[in-house]
């Protein structure tokens, strides 16, 4: 009976993404809310693109610092299972900092590195920048800012 329960989540799933570019139906806040449990549903699931989604909804649309926690939470699972985009999100957020840790280009370079890794260009754009200047707890780095470079260059950028 389990796979009758996967087979739920994933079907509302693929309708809520589709529904999900439909903004006059998003305004609808009982739609809305049937939206997000589906998509919660599948990042609960240990679905890595849904968790990558549904972190980046979180942390641009949700409301109140919970909403943003569980985004960052969900981006991490993501980052951590191979979802570059997730890594790269998490590293300008560690880069830029907030009201609760400092700027940290330490945490910041580990996250591009992982997102450069799975194929962003950007990541790496950023991360040669990043090794090239220095700053925030990291040191500058030639030999790697020019490594990465050329790993950008490779992606298309």
């Amino acid at each position: 009976m389990a796979w009758w329960w996967r087979f739920r989540a994933r079907l509302g799933y693929a309708l809520a993404r589709r529904l999900f570019h439909w903004r006059w139906l998003m305004q609808k806040p009982g739609v809305w809310r049937w939206m997000e449990g589906q998509f919660s549903r599948m990042a609960t699931l240990g679905h890595v693109p849904a968790q990558s989604f549904y972190g980046h909804v979180l942390l641009f649309r949700g409301r109140g610092l919970g909403a943003r926690e569980e985004g960052l939470r969900l981006l991490r699972l993501a980052a951590q299972s191979g979802d570059s985009k997730a890594a790269y999100q998490l590293g300008a957020l560690s880069l830029a900092g907030d009201a609760k840790q400092m700027p940290d280009g330490v945490q910041a370079a580990h996250w591009w590195q992982l997102a450069a890794e799975g194929g962003h260009p950007l990541a790496a754009r950023r991360l040669a920048e990043l090794y090239r200047q220095g700053g925030c707890g990291l040191a500058p780095d030639p030999a790697l800012a020019e490594r990465y470079a050329a790993r950008a260059t490779e992606l298309g950028l």
